[in-house]
This record gives C-alpha cells, sequence and structure tokens, in this order.
C-alpha cells in the first residue's frame, strides 16, 4: 500500500463532493494534485498542494479552498490533525493507528512490499553496458552496467514489463583493429615473435583468442593475404570477446534479455530502410557542414554530405549519414538500431552510457523522435567516471589488460554485492571513488556494512526472540497478526513512517530513472533501525525483547521483522544478497 497515493485518492475524492456542491467548473486539474512527506517532517505526515493547483481554474483564492477542504479531511477516522499553511498548503497528520497498521501489511507482503502497478505493463527497453567487444570490462564499465541492471529491477518493481539489452558494437574500425590484433597473436601462438604496433589492442587477452585460432586452424592463415583472414579472425575474436565479457556479467549477476548486433544490422540494410523513410519524411539533404568547433578553416574541408535535419529536433547542427568513403557512419546504423526498438514493441527506450559519450545525446534524441514519428521516446543516462584506490592509492592498471582495471578484477578483489552496493551510492552524473579498503572495512562510514548490517541485526534478534518465546510466535504470519498499539515511541513511530514510505521511493525512483534512491534509502532505514536499537540499550523499557511483556515483544519483532523486509526489498532492486549474519 502506498500510503501517499491512498491520502490522495482521499483528498480527491473530498474535493469532487467540494467541486459538486459548490459548483466549480468542469475539467479540474485533479492530476496535477501531489500528496508528499513536507520537507520539514515537523509539520506533519503528508502534504497537499491541491489548493494552490486548484485556485486558479477554479477562480477562488488558495485559503479559499485549502479551509474547507482542510475541515472536511480533519473529518476522516484516519485524520489526527490538519493544518493550513502559508497561502493555502495543507499539512496532515494521520492517526497513530494508521501507521501502526502498516506493519501487518509490510509481513503480509513480504518482500513483495513496495510493488507498484503504475508502470501498468508498459514495455520499457533499456540497454546497458553495450562495450565495444574488443577488450574485457573494465571497472568503468561496471557502473554503467550495476546502473542499468538496478534500473531494470526498479522499473518492474514499479509494474513495467522490462527488456535488458546489450548491443554489440561489431560494425566498423575498432572491429577491424581487434581482427588485425588478432592475427597478431596468432602469428605469436604459432611461434613467431611479434610487434603490437601502436593504434592495435596490446592487452593479453588477446593471446588466448590467437591460441584458440592457432589450435583450430593450425597454420592456415599465416600465407593468407589480409582479405582473406580478416573475417575469420574478426568473428572468432568478437565470439570469444563475447563470451569473456558474457561471464563477468554473469558473475556480476547481470543476464541480459538480448544481445543485438549491429553488423546484423548492417547485413540487413537496415539502415538503407531507414534512409528511404527519413527521405520519405523530407528529413535529409546534401550540404556543407560548417567546420567543428576548435578547429581552424586549414584543417576543414568543406565538402558535400548527406545530411539529416538534426535541428528540426532540437540538435545543435545537422548531422552526417556517410562517411567519405560512401560507408553509413556510426549514427546511421544507431538510428535502425533504434527504430529496430520500436519495431519490436519498445516505444520507452532507456540508453545507459558513458560519460564520453555526452556530446552524442542530442543528435540521438532527435533521431528517435524523427525516425519513430514522434512514437520513441529515448531517455539516455550517462554514467560518470569511477576512480579506483586502495587504500587510499590509486589502482590504475591489471596485468592482464595492459591499461585498465578489468571487471573481473574488481570482482576478485570485493565479490559482486559490495560493487553493486557502492556503484548506486552516488547519483550516475557524479564521479565515484571507489577504495578497495573502505568497501571492506565493518564500519558505519561503510554504507554496504551498515546496510547488511542492519539486515543481520534484526535477523539476529528475531532469532534470540524465537528462543525466547518459540520459534512458531516470530513467523511472518504470526507477527503480522501482533497488536501494534504497543509501538508508540517517537521513534518506533518514526521507523513505520519510514518503512512505509518505501512503496513511494519505488514509483518515484523508478519515474525518475534514479535507481540511486533506493541506496539512499535503505541508509536512512539502516540508520533509523540502528538508532532505535541504541536506544533499547539505555533504556531498558524500549529494548526489542521484553521477556516479561510478550504483547510488546511480539509487535516491536514484527517491526523488527518489517524493517528487515524491507531493507532486503530494496537489496534485491539493487540486486544484492542480504545476509542474516555478519562475520569477520
Amino acid at each position: 500500500m502506498n500510503i501517499f497515493n491512498w491520502m490522495k485518492d482521499e483528498i480527491k475524492a473530498v474535493l469532487e463532493t467540494m467541486a459538486g456542491s459548490e459548483g466549480w467548473p468542469e475539467g479540474l486539474p485533479f492530476d496535477r494534485i501531489t500528496a508528499e512527506p513536507p520537507r520539514d517532517a515537523s509539520h506533519g505526515d503528508i502534504a497537499t498542494n491541491a489548493a494552490m493547483v486548484l485556485a486558479k481554474p477554479v477562480g477562488a483564492k488558495p485559503r479559499a479552498i485549502a479551509e474547507p477542504l482542510a475541515e472536511a479531511l480533519n473529518r476522516l477516522d484516519a485524520v489526527d490533525s490538519v493544518e493550513v499553511a502559508g497561502p493555502g498548503f495543507i499539512n496532515i497528520r494521520l492517526s497513530p493507528s494508521i501507521w501502526q497498521a502498516q506493519v501487518g501489511r509490510m509481513l503480509e507482503a513480504g518482500t513483495a512490499y513496495g510493488a507498484s502497478a503504475m508502470g501498468a505493463g508498459r514495455k520499457v527497453n533499456v540497454e546497458y553496458v553495450s562495450a565495444n567487444p574488443t577488450g574485457p570490462l573494465h571497472a568503468a564499465h561496471a557502473r554503467g552496467a550495476v546502473f542499468g541492471d538496478a534500473l531494470a529491477a526498479l522499473l518492474e518493481k514499479a509494474g513495467f514489463e522490462v527488456a535488458r539489452e546489450y548491443y554489440i558494437n561489431d560494425a566498423g574500425a575498432q572491429v577491424d583493429t581487434l581482427a588485425r590484433s588478432t592475427y597478431l597473436r596468432y602469428r605469436e601462438a604459432l611461434g613467431e615473435t611479434v610487434t603490437i604496433p601502436e593504434g592495435h589492442y596490446p592487452g593479453e587477452y588477446l593471446k588466448d583468442v590467437g591460441r584458440a585460432i592457432a589450435e583450430q586452424d593450425g597454420d592456415k592463415w599465416l600465407s593468407e593475404p589480409e582479405e582473406a583472414w580478416l573475417e575469420p579472425m574478426r568473428s572468432v575474436a568478437i565470439k570469444l570477446m563475447m563470451a569473456d565479457i558474457e561471464k563477468d556479467l554473469i558473475a556480476l549477476g547481470i543476464r541480459m534479455d538480448r544481445f543485438s548486433s549491429e553488423r546484423a544490422l548492417v547485413e540487413d540494410r537496415a539502415v538503407d530502410r531507414v534512409l528511404a523513410k527519413l527521405e520519405a519524411d523530407g528529413l535529409v539533404y546534401t550540404g556543407v557542414l560548417e567546420p567543428p568547433k576548435g578547429k581552424t578553416p586549414d584543417d576543414w574541408e568543406p565538402r558535400p554530405q548527406l545530411l539529416f535535419k538534426a535541428t528540426q529536433f532540437g540538435d545543435d547542427v545537422d548531422r552526417p549519414l556517410k562517411k567519405s568513403d560512401g560507408s553509413w557512419t556510426y549514427f546511421s546504423n544507431d538510428i535502425a538500431y533504434h527504430l529496430d526498438k520500436l519495431e519490436r514493441g519498445f516505444p520507452e527506450m532507456i540508453d545507459v552510457w558513458g560519460a564520453d559519450h555526452g556530446g552524442y545525446v542530442k543528435r540521438m534524441k532527435a533521431a528517435v523522435t524523427a525516425i519513430t514519428g514522434g512514437a520513441g521516446d529515448l531517455d539516455v543516462k550517462l554514467c560518470q567516471l569511477v576512480h579506483l584506490f586502495d587504500g587510499g592509492k590509486p589502482v590504475r592498471m591489471s596485468k592482464r589488460a595492459g591499461t585498465f582495471v578489468t571487471l573481473a578484477d574488481v570482482l576478485e578483489a570485493v565479490g559482486p554485492d559490495v560493487l553493486r552496493f557502492i556503484m548506486l551510492t552516488r547519483r550516475n552524473d557524479q564521479t565515484l571513488e571507489f577504495d578497495y579498503q573502505k568497501v571492506s572495512e565493518q564500519s558505519r562510514d561503510n554504507p554496504v556494512f551498515y546496510v547488511q548490517y542492519a539486515h543481520a541485526r534484526a535477523c539476529s534478534v528475531i532469532r534470540n526472540a524465537g528462543e525466547a518465546f518459540g520459534a512458531d510466535a516470530v513467523l511472518d504470519p504470526a507477527l503480522s497478526k501482533a497488536s501494534m498499539g504497543s509501538l508508540t515511541d517517537p521513534d518506533e513511530i518514526g521507523l513505520i513512517k519510514l518503512l512505509a514510505g518505501w512503496p513511494r521511493i519505488v514509483e518515484s525512483a523508478a519515474e525518475a530513472h534514479e535507481p540511486h534512491r533506493v541506496a539512499f534509502y535503505l541508509g536512512d532505514v539502516a540508520a533509523a533501525f540502528h538508532g532505535l536499537w541504541n536506544k533499547g540499550r539505555e533504556d531498558a523499557r524500549l529494548r526489542f525483547i521484553l521477556e516479561d511483556d510478550r504483547e510488546t515483544t511480539l509487535a516491536r519483532m514484527a517491526l523488527v521483522r518489517a524493517t528487515a523486509t524491507v531493507v532486503a526489498s530494496g537489496l534485491g532492486v539493487m540486486g544484492v544478497t542480504p545476509v542474516e549474519e555478519l562475520r569477520e
């Protein structure tokens, strides 16, 4: 149950009654009314802007609407008090019994608590990672991978039908360079001494690929010209690199629903169909672009190009669709790929890219709007850099990769749960620092430990209560029926309110495409729970387990169990396994 949505419905019901009795005009913007926590918790539990939203269309001052609305809301059994603030904002304080009743609902729902029907089954395609298959995934890829996977899980929690997708950039110059680099490693595997030229891929990982081809084909390609061996080398290298990438993703807890190939789109002449559609809509022309920023006229050779009218859709300049050699640009292939998504039934698309692709966002959004006739909606989320440290010292290199730290290296050092959690402790558009030593500490300063400890501590308390009152008494079905009336301490009610906010967090984070909000929220829950536990150490009457007061103990066990349930639900969205015990 989303208590804020429930109260919004109550507010709308009262307003509809007022509209009928007051003769207000029809078509009032009830959909703009909000019911959300006030910025200052001392003002109440729920604040609504209803009077401010309706004042102009009704033709009345906000307070003239707010005061009778507040009076009507105050008569609801669930409401303890209502106040009108400022020009017409309304602050509502709910009855403690309403909050107490939420505990049982959380236990009845289990980790499904917080799930929403907001998405109504709408299909969303989330494309993430999509690293070039020219080497293993590195630590920076981990951020986009975790962000995209958590966002997909969050959208599913909010009621969307989600497809997780990886776009393989297996066409173009970079994979031809991969093929040539692989050929050198193939020759090396056959006993030659080779030098990796500048501009090729020098990583140790291609030695395995070269050996695999040598074992399969022997010296078959040694005397052949490039046009004979380029495609076989490219094909095998991409296949083995993608197998390596998929293995790393699975180790991180990520399983893609689909791997889409750029080369397959090109071979299927998908770009030709895109061009035909853009031409039919009058959105392409042959023209000469201005010199790019930062280049002097001597550096610029103006030439006629086939251009897409990107400026008609919000881009800064029109964009070329063909290279000087007559082949399609990467941009053209990407347009075809996004049209393919729409044709597969995904009008809502989310792309997760690295920060170095920031200059590509406007043109891609423009292209999606144009090629889909406005039916497609693309949101691009850019993930900023990750700086790796170990005890404050930068970590920059991997033996296997040669020039970067691989995802496999990080997973081996800290494991998937720690990596996933830390990658969501900052907004995706903020730089993130990842210190191996700090993320392994068992301290309050380590957010992974702090949240996991809250879950483990809750499980420990439940086990102890089971020893005192019997294991059956602390099972969820029994606790959900406990009398919650003894949960009256302000910190107990405060924790309940925080837990009851989980459904709202799911909806708001899903709507904003911001899974980091889940990590922030779980930190708040952990802090509130640990604070309540510490309060019991200082005041014996507030301990979770009171052996001489079964009713109060079971009510508190229900709250403890609800805390563990919500933490587990949130960790599930993040792809992190909740632990029941923590050991040094």
